[in-house]
């Protein structure tokens, strides 16, 4: 064995064979890989810095904050190119003119004054050089004088910065300076004020490691949001930011994002991207060339979105309002609830908490239809609006006031004796009158004594006689859900897992996949019920810091009287509703002025019917705009010569002489006319009007949505 422990091939223990000298051995194990082979580098908290410090400066509603550079309010007059070379030719021309005549003595020779006052008789002499050089000095700098005055006149700085070598070259980009420490956001200043120093330097030091994403810092944020108003302990936020790190305060799904994204949001600011305002003239110049974003600000005063099939509301308006919201959820700010026809395109199911697939034997959750509580009016209330609210009178001021009597009249008396309210058949058998179960359900009342409710219960019956009763049309729409498809739906035994709108105290993630196929009336009646449900659970929720938000992918037959007066509730609840329609004519016409004048954001999308723009435009209404009129007036020559010469520039232009007369006055106009809506608008393009929670409104824009 040699003398590093190998044995050698031809050598034993007793009688070892030396190596001959040559050059050290390389080692026969390599070394250990820092990682596993294709394996990307471990992330870097650069780009997250970059992200988080990029200003987002105070902007007009509806603009991309981030990295956004304000713009003026008005348009800066820019003076046509013809009319700006040729100005420049002829201030060039009138400075050589009184150049010429100042040099030749033609304007006489004060301007030398100065020159001779400053300098010495000794100089002026024949062949001084220092004369020369004065003198010589002088007429430079009163020629420079005139040149300046006379680039100033003719705008030769318009020229050379617009037409000359700075617009060749791209604008050079400032290097921006690091923000100071107690400004930089990555440093968590707000915790450091509060004595929250150690939690500070952990989530800076884990932003620093590439371990903090943008729903962390907004989760963390929103956590400590919690802490400044006391709903929870100091102690206990930085004890388990020490712990865990960005991943403190999770939500409980206990993802971290979503699986993938497809707009582009901004948790700081809580904007997600829309698309591009157009650099058009009939958007106001703030507004043009500028990202168009929504946020809960905006979102809390609700959308409608008008346009046809195809137009781009689900691609371009629901899925990215859905992300964003969901994005909004998981940092605990929201709570989303997506209604749209199953495969409809609003997110994958694994971006959800929630997931009622409505009609598939496969859904894990159910959907309750009484909408989770225990009151016999309420649950009443809720569900004639869905059943009858729309064949309740369609106006403003109508109600389903009947619908609601006649389910009040059963669930009470039902949920008595039963300790439950009844399923989709039950509830069919008792709206049909059959004597059966109103003679099971009168003799469970009698047993109990509950006088009072067998009063409802008579009530019902003498009512079942008259030929206008309602009970009828409520038995016909509760056949819609009592099919086979929906047999294992709508469970009130206790035995699913029903999903309840209640439940919007939480954060929470919420698909409902709606069964248009085979069940478009179906369809109807739970979407009227899932936003019933809704406007009666937001606006009673304690705790409103959480904004909740229900997306409605084709709201066709949803618009309701009840449902536009629960849309005027959501703003004071800090809630909101987005509906897409493809038609406004799927709305009742006496409903279409209140419903667009309800909601703060209203959108109207390429291939808008002329009708549907009519309602867009008086909505919007009018404003003041600089009406220019042009008029050609032929001219008339009194004298030969003048006769002469337009019989000359006739035969040269073939066109008579004429004068042209310009008026300027102030008209009052659409800002959007109904036929510009409708040929006006290119595909892919949208207008939109914006309204926050404050006030500010935003003028129709015209939206590129796929910039």
């Amino acid at each position: 064995m040699d003398g590093d422990g190998t044995q050698d091939a031809r050598g034993t223990h007793a009688n070892p064979v030396p190596r001959p000298a040559g050059p050290p051995e390389v080692p026969l194990v390599p070394p250990r890989p820092a990682g596993a082979p294709g394996m990307p580098p471990p992330p870097d908290g650069s780009a997250f810095l970059a992200w988080l410090r990029t200003p987002r400066p105070e902007a007009l509603p509806g603009v991309w904050r981030f990295g956004h550079r304000p713009r003026p309010e008005e348009e800066p007059e820019r003076v046509p190119g013809r009319q700006l070379f040729s100005g420049a030719l002829i201030a060039f021309l009138v400075g050589w003119l009184i150049w010429s005549l100042l040099w030749n003595g033609y304007l006489g020779g004060w301007w030398l004054l100065p020159l001779y006052a400053m300098i010495p008789d000794a100089w002026v002499e024949p062949h001084s050089f220092a004369a020369v050089v004065v003198v010589y000095a002088y007429y430079v700098l009163v020629a420079g004088l005139l040149m300046v005055g006379v680039g100033r006149l003719g705008r030769w700085g318009e020229i050379w910065r617009r037409y000359g070598p700075p617009a060749w070259r791209p604008a050079p980009r400032t290097a921006e300076r690091p923000p100071a420490p107690e400004d930089d956001p990555a440093t968590w200043p707000a915790l450091r004020a509060a004595g929250a120093g150690d939690a500070a330097d952990r989530l800076a030091a884990d932003a620093r490691a590439g371990l903090m994403r943008d729903v962390d810092h907004a989760r963390i944020t929103r956590a400590w949001q919690g802490v400044q108003s006391g709903r929870h302990p100091l102690e206990s936020f930085t004890g388990t930011v020490l712990g865990h790190g960005a991943a403190a305060c999770p939500h409980p799904s206990g993802a971290r994002d979503l699986p993938a994204r497809q707009a582009r949001h901004d948790l700081v600011t809580g904007q997600v991207r829309l698309g591009t305002t157009a650099d058009d003239a009939r958007n106001p110049y703030a507004y043009r060339g500028t990202g168009l974003a929504l946020g809960p600000e905006l979102l809390a005063t609700s959308l409608v979105a008008v346009g046809p099939a195809g137009s781009g509301k689900t691609g371009s308006v629901v899925r990215p309002i859905a992300e964003s919201l969901c994005l909004h959820a998981l940092a605990g700010r929201a709570a989303v609830v997506v209604v749209g026809a199953a495969g409809a395109g609003a997110g994958p199911a694994d971006a959800y908490d929630v997931v009622v697939r409505i009609g598939n034997p496969d859904s894990a959750y159910d959907l309750d239809l009484y909408g989770g509580t225990t009151d016999p009016d309420e649950a009443a209330a809720v569900l004639a609006e869905a059943l009858a609210g729309d064949l309740a009178d369609p106006h403003p001021g109508s109600d389903s006031r009947r619908a609601t009597t006649v389910l009040a009249q059963l669930l009470g008396p039902f949920r008595a004796v039963h300790g439950r309210f009844p399923s989709v058949p039950e509830l069919r058998g008792l709206l049909d009158g059959a004597p059966g179960p109103l003679a099971e359900l009168r003799r469970g009342l009698t047993e109990t004594g509950q006088e009072s409710l067998l009063r409802e219960l008579d009530a019902r019956e003498r009512q079942l006689a008259h030929p206008g009763d309602v009970g009828g049309v409520l038995a016909d729409r509760v056949a819609l859900l009592d099919r086979p498809a929906f047999a294992g739906f709508f469970d009130t035994s206790g035995q699913s897992r029903p999903f309840t709108l209640r439940a919007l105290d939480h954060p929470v993630r919420v698909r409902v996949d709606l069964p248009a196929r085979g069940h478009a009336d179906a369809s109807r009646v739970l979407a009227r019920l899932v936003l019933a449900q809704f406007t009666a659970s937001v606006t009673e929720r304690e705790d409103r810091s959480l904004f909740a938000c229900l997306v409605l992918d084709d709201a066709t037959g949803v618009v309701t009287p009840e449902a536009v007066r629960g849309i005027q509730r959501l703003r004071s609840a800090n809630a909101g509703a987005v509906l897409t329609l493809r038609t406004l004519d799927d709305v009742a016409r006496p409903l279409r002025g209140p419903l667009l004048g309800t909601v703060g954001c209203r959108m109207a999308l390429a291939g808008l019917t002329p009708w549907d723009g009519q309602d867009f435009a008086e909505v919007w209404g009018k404003e003041w705009t600089e009406a220019r009129d042009v008029t050609d007036r032929q001219i008339i020559a009194e004298s030969p010569a003048g006769k002469a010469w337009h019989a000359v520039r006739r035969a040269i232009t073939g066109k008579a002489p004429t004068a042209r007369a310009v008026t300027v006055r102030q008209v009052e106009r659409e800002r959007w006319s109904a036929s510009e809506l409708a040929h006006a608008m290119p595909a892919g393009h949208a207008v939109l009007s914006l309204t926050d929670v404050r006030g500010e409104h935003a003028p129709p824009l015209l939206v590129d949505l796929r910039g």
